[in-house]
């Protein structure tokens, strides 16, 4: 991959000079790749990922934690089906139920008729997966998914009826989602970034990980620390922190060096 650095704003009292990093995939690198060195996609053709703190679950250690098994017993009668995009029909109807959530959601427009054309056009959007109420026949949810079989399943965007709110539909679709995948032996299922702590059900999963900005980490303590970290006005960066660096690696920063898969080879 080749990254760039893209410049943000700066804190020059406090010599804090951030970059937003960016990656662009190169022949024979698949997107899977930049998943795994922890960028999620910017593009909804995945020719250009960014750098940042995301969750995915480590499947092949996932176990369903009692709290999973009470929210899959919420949805009992609900069945889910993935679908391929090309086999998916698109349909007028499909699409304003969708804007309709995401206008409820996310506010009125935040996702316009063209965002949500181009994200089920997308090769972002490799299946669908699908979500049916078997007593009622009536399709009740949809997840966009990105798929490199057997190797990742990437959980971008859900839409579901908010009639079901009572029984937990979002959390249920997202709960039957990891285990659909880690039933097929898929190795990771990647939730999206994590910077706020109503993000934090994304990790209620056992074999939650999460990216630091150097290597994945399983220690959900220190995610929760970023997190309160984020809330006060910051002076340093994180690694010049001596809080975070004897609270988590010891004082030490040699292990995260080491943890890093980031080198540079000057030609």
């Amino acid at each position: 991959m080749k990254l760039l650095f893209s410049e943000t704003k700066a804190d020059y009292g406090h010599y804090i000079f951030p970059y937003a990093i960016w990656a662009f995939p190169e022949a024979g690198e698949k997107p899977g790749d930049l998943f795994n060195q922890g960028f999620l996609p910017s593009s909804r053709d995945l020719d250009r990922f960014y750098l940042c703190r995301q969750v995915r679950v480590s499947l092949k250690r996932h176990r369903l934690s009692s709290e999973n098994r009470r929210i899959l017993r919420k949805g009992a009668g609900i069945t889910a089906t993935l679908v391929p995009r090309a086999e998916f029909d698109f349909t007028p109807q499909r699409r304003e139920f969708y804007k309709t959530y995401a206008d409820i959601k996310f506010g009125k427009d935040v996702m316009s008729y063209e965002r949500l054309d181009a994200l089920f056009g997308g090769k972002i959007t490799s299946h669908l997966l699908m979500f049916t109420d078997t007593r009622s026949g009536a399709e009740v949810g949809t997840v966009t998914l990105y798929l490199e079989p057997n190797s990742l399943a990437y959980y971008y965007y859900a839409f579901y009826d908010l009639n079901y709110y009572s029984r937990n539909l979002g959390m249920f679709m997202m709960t039957s989602a990891i285990s659909f995948f880690a039933e097929r032996k898929f190795n990771f299922l990647y939730l999206g970034s994590c910077y706020l702590k109503n993000a934090l059900y994304k990790t209620q999963f056992v074999g939650a990980e999460f990216f630091n900005g150097v290597c994945w980490s399983a220690n959900l303590e220190e995610l929760k620390y970023l997190i309160r970290r984020d809330r006060h006005e910051l002076r340093q960066h994180l690694l010049e922190t001596d809080e975070y660096r004897e609270a988590f690696y010891d004082g030490d920063l040699a292990p995260l060096v080491s943890s890093s898969a980031f080198r540079v080879h000057i030609k």
